[in-house]
């Protein structure tokens, strides 16, 4: 009986690549803290709502507007403004588009160039941007989404509501 040769080998790593540099998250002062953590809910419908948040956290207006203003340019926030109930002001649908990977950042730009959309965002799926659509009417609606359509050249899949669901997506961010 004949008895198989072992062969020895030897395991070379591959090179080591450089480190990746993660990039550089400010942190963020109690004040911006407190900004981010007091006013998810509850923003204040007055004529002056940045002076009665600066009232809340003992600053001024003008520091209030200026961290707002930081905060979005870190990404920290998106936007500052009212969640409506859907319909109850206007109309609003849900939409989506299969995009190749190539054009997905031309497509998205567009898309939020669009006065009409509250939001756009990728997913991981053949239907790959997301985005909702908000009108004074289903037919406004329907006509920002054909111009999406044609401007983009991919079919737009809209998704109106059927039944509304309340997600409350505050929750505390700090002690």
């Amino acid at each position: 009986m004949a008895i198989a040769e072992r062969r020895q080998t030897t395991f070379t790593p591959p090179p080591l690549q450089p480190p990746v540099e993660a990039p550089v998250i400010p942190l963020l002062t109690t004040l911006e803290k407190r900004l981010l953590n007091e006013f998810q809910h509850g923003l204040p419908l007055s004529p002056t709502p940045y002076a009665d948040m600066a009232e809340k956290l003992d600053s001024s207006e003008q520091e209030v507007i200026r961290l707002l203003q930081k905060l979005k340019e870190l990404g920290y926030i998106s936007r500052v403004g009212p969640v409506f109930k859907p319909r109850q002001v206007g109309y609003s649908t849900l939409a989506a588009m299969a995009v190749p990977c190539d054009q997905l950042h031309t497509a998205a730009e567009y898309v939020t160039s669009r006065s009409e959309v509250n939001h756009n965002y990728e997913r991981h799926h053949h239907l790959n941007l997301w985005f909702v659509v908000t009108a004074a009417d289903q037919a406004a609606v329907e006509q920002v989404l054909t111009e999406i359509e044609t401007h983009c050249g991919f079919t737009v899949l809209n998704l109106p509501l059927l039944k509304p669901f309340h997600i409350d997506l505050g929750f505390p961010l700090w002690n």
